[in-house]
């Protein structure tokens, strides 16, 4: 006669998944092989608990990418490229390094809809945590934000060639003066302006809320490319290397 066993065995458990590849094909800005990656968790306090997105050459580990200068396919012309000795505050060797050798090994899926939407339709979505969200065809992240409960999302690309005018109404225009971010709304453009210490704010932006109030951006969402002009000072460990020519907000009328 056989007995039942004291010891229950657990069910092999489907591992937690990381993220998932959104695309993979030519960029946008120069036709180059770049990969664009969700991941599902991250450890970001500015932003809180959103998706992140990653857009990454797809043969080229980010640093190396960088050392180049092809890391032009993902962040385009943006003055502040590490390759350009700009004032970028990602640091490529950690995250982006980490999710590019993490794709390579096979660590991520690529997009189900049926799999992945409902993930994402509880959740608010960050396009482009490294890299230019309009390297990425417009549909792709046009999508995502239709089916995210919120997005947040910038540019640096809207002087460059081949950019898809459409990223208007979904992504903040980055400037880096005053002059610029009157000159891209004028366009249309919700803009993201970078300043410095000593600059002022326009009447039509407000600061950063994570910088004035401590709202994190999944609370906030007003950088949506809708909503607001927003501004905030130069931050991060390259922040000495920002340049501009700055003029004085009341000089402009």
């Amino acid at each position: 006669m056989q007995t039942f066993s004291n010891r229950k065995a657990t069910p092999n458990a489907k591992p937690k998944e990381k993220g998932f590849i959104l695309y993979e094909g030519k960029s946008q800005l120069d036709g180059e092989p770049i990969v664009y990656i969700a991941t599902l968790s991250t450890s970001n306090r500015k932003t809180g608990d959103m998706v992140q997105t990653w857009i990454l050459r797809s043969d080229l580990e980010p640093t190396e990418a960088s050392k180049q200068g092809k890391d032009v396919s993902i962040c385009g012309n943006c003055p502040q490229r590490w390759h350009s000795g700009g004032a970028c505050y990602v640091n490529i060797g950690q995250a982006p390094l980490a999710i590019y050798r993490a794709y390579k090994k096979g660590v991520y899926s690529k997009f189900d809809i049926e799999i992945h939407a409902p993930i994402l339709a509880s959740r608010k979505i960050r396009l482009g945590a490294y890299g230019d969200p309009s390297a990425v065809p417009f549909e792709i992240n046009k999508t995502l934000t239709e089916i995210a409960t919120g997005h947040t999302g910038y540019t640096h690309q809207i002087a460059h060639k081949n950019f898809d005018k459409r990223y208007i109404d979904i992504l903040q225009v980055s400037a880096d003066t005053p002059k610029q971010a009157q000159k891209f709304q004028s366009l249309g453009a919700k803009t993201f302006r970078v300043a410095l210490p000593n600059d002022h704010l326009f009447d039509n932006e407000i600061e950063c809320l994570s910088e004035s109030k401590g709202i994190n951006c999944i609370d906030c969402g007003l950088c949506d490319g809708q909503t607001k002009n927003i501004a905030i000072v130069v931050h991060g460990s390259r922040k000495n290397n920002f340049k501009s020519n700055l003029i004085a907000s009341d000089a402009i009328h």
